[in-house]
């Protein structure tokens, strides 16, 4: 290793300034070298294709490649590789499964991109604890088939089959959050390589306690951080006993206001379900088109109850009660798991169907929360404008706890219906915000939402941010260009 180093030191003894005068340059062959002697020749990349491909997420903002591409193999290279970077002025980008929606592995000042895919190990299972700790090249669905036989299970779900440290960074959460929580009530501990090298353990090394008031709260500050604050490497989670039984149930109304107002009353009389999701018309109408299922194309909610047999009988009973009270014309539930995997594996495939609706076009979409007594209005109001702006879109949401999406559908080389879907998705926004609600449930800020999260916080909150960011990253070094 020293011998690694000295190498290192050698090669950028003829490195130049990563800046001059302002302007970008891409980083020189002597720092490309540098790379190569922490990660090992095939483990960084310059060509062409490979910063493209690690240049976007599955946003609609315009790829912006890094310069340089590695790939650490464990937290000690990632800390080399970073210490590397600072002293020489390198920004950095964390990238997982590039599933992201806001733009945040745009590489927008050049820079190294971190390919953290390789660090896949399940480190320690706790399973009389409910905890894990992963390596952020494990994913979501890698990780429940791992647990497959010890009766937990990691519920937080955002549809892609994210890297788990990913979703740790953009605060994520999915269809189950309505009972389990987002990934902010999940994460128990993280290791993170800060700017300069130093490795950072939130919660202390090797803690996996259910709850502290030990002083501040280091975990969720780098929860939804997107990468601008360190390279999470390690991220320990709360684990949950798979459910007893669980019962999955489709139920069609006449309009949005009728399904909501069920969504309202269902969560308002206290019924413990695991899963509500709200489809409109052409959601429902793209599903059915792209996952082959036949239900009425209408507006549409999606059930799921974790329980027990007798316990979930009460569940159902209660709310097929409110749903038909409501003017459901249509209530289906079913146990058999090939059929809730249908149905669920549809939900999951919201963003794919929507696409499909206009093949060849961008999409984006958009990622309100607002407060439930408030939702019937603003979803109501959000498909109006839709219709107002002559846009394609569909409504589609994980409306249990207020938060919905609108998946727009628009020819990105069309300079005027780009122009309306940033003024319905802006509009939609600070709608959003009128209401108390955040411009962003669980996609995070990344590029395009700035300008929106200033209005959320005010300018106490923004400069609050700044003071933070500026400690941990002095160099805005950080994935730059994100968030603030």
């Amino acid at each position: 290793m020293a011998g690694q180093l000295r190498g290192a030191a050698r090669i950028l003894g003829s490195w130049r300034s990563y800046c001059s005068k302002g302007q970008q340059e891409k980083v020189s062959v002597g720092f490309v070298e540098a790379l190569k002697a922490v990660v090992g020749e095939t483990n960084v990349s310059t060509a062409g294709v490979v910063l493209e491909q690690h240049g976007h997420d599955e946003s609609m903002h315009k790829c912006s490649p890094p310069d340089a591409v590695v790939w650490p193999q464990n937290v000690e290279q990632v800390s080399r590789l970073a210490a590397l970077c600072y002293n020489h002025r390198i920004p950095m980008i964390p990238f997982g499964t590039g599933t992201g929606l806001e733009g945040g592995v745009n590489a927008v000042k050049g820079g190294v991109c971190f390919n953290l895919t390789h660090m896949d190990r399940i480190l320690d299972l706790n399973v009389e604890d409910f905890s894990v700790t992963v390596e952020p090249g494990v994913t979501r669905k890698a990780l429940n088939s791992y647990l497959r036989d010890t009766g937990l299970w990691f519920p937080v779900d955002p549809g892609a089959d994210a890297s788990l440290c990913g979703m740790v960074a953009t605060g994520a959460s999915g269809t189950n959050a309505v009972r389990y929580g987002t990934m902010l009530e999940n994460v128990v501990n993280l290791e993170v390589v800060l700017a300069d090298g130093q490795i950072l353990h939130t919660s202390g090394q090797g803690r996996r306690f259910q709850k502290s008031s030990a002083g501040y709260n280091l975990t969720e500050l780098f929860v939804g951080s997107e990468g601008t604050l360190g390279l999470i490497t390690t991220a320990t989670l709360r684990l949950h006993g798979i459910p007893e039984a669980t019962i999955a149930a489709v139920c069609a109304f006449p309009s949005i206001q009728a399904a909501v107002d069920s969504t309202v009353q269902i969560i308002q009389s206290g019924v413990p379900v695991a899963r509500i999701e709200f489809l409109d018309d052409v959601m429902m109408d793209a599903c059915n088109k792209y996952s082959g299922l036949t239900n009425a194309v209408t507006p549409t909610l999606f059930l799921e109850f974790h329980g027990s047999q007798q316990a979930l009988e009460e569940q159902l009973q209660r709310a097929e009660e409110i749903v038909q009270q409501n003017g459901s014309s249509y209530f289906a539930w079913s146990k058999e798991p090939e059929e809730r995997n249908r149905l669920w594996t549809a939900r999951h495939n919201a963003w794919y169907a929507t696409l499909a609706l206009r093949p060849g076009c961008k999409g984006y979409s958009t990622d309100v929360c607002v407060p439930i007594s408030r939702l019937p209005e603003i979803m109501v109001q959000a498909k109006k404008d839709l219709k107002a702006f002559g846009l394609t879109g569909a409504l589609v949401g994980h409306v249990g706890d207020g938060n919905f999406h609108c998946i727009l559908v628009f020819n990105s080389e069309d300079a005027d219906e780009y122009g309306r879907v940033m003024g319905f998705v802006k509009q939609l926004g600070r709608t959003a915000l009128a209401m108390h609600g955040t411009c962003t449930g669980e996609h995070g800020i990344g590029l395009g939402k700035r300008q929106l999260l200033k209005e959320e916080i005010g300018p106490v909150g923004i400069e609050i941010m700044k003071q933070i960011k500026s400690a941990l990253d002095p160099k805005n070094l950080m994935n730059p260009g994100k968030v603030l």
